[in-house]
């Protein structure tokens, strides 16, 4: 019976497998925030790229490398 008693001690004292536990919980909490926010995402999503379609359709998308002669500032 002591035996199973020092067994059972070492397995609670053991903490190798904790990190590992710790990535599964952080990784099914984001899981789980994904599938309750899909909807919500999806369509944050598709309205990002909508407005960069937009504006790569209208050319509305200006490139400027800024230089020791040039100046990117909004005007």
């Amino acid at each position: 019976m002591k035996r199973w008693i020092t067994v059972i001690r070492n397995v609670w004292r053991e903490e190798d497998g904790l990190g590992t536990l710790e990535v599964l919980l952080i990784v099914a909490v984001l899981v789980a925030i994904a599938i309750v926010f899909r909807k919500w995402i999806a369509a944050w999503f598709q309205d990002i790229i909508g407005k960069a379609n937009g504006n790569l359709k209208d050319n509305t998308v200006t490139t400027c490398v800024p230089g020791p002669n040039t100046d990117c500032t909004a005007s």
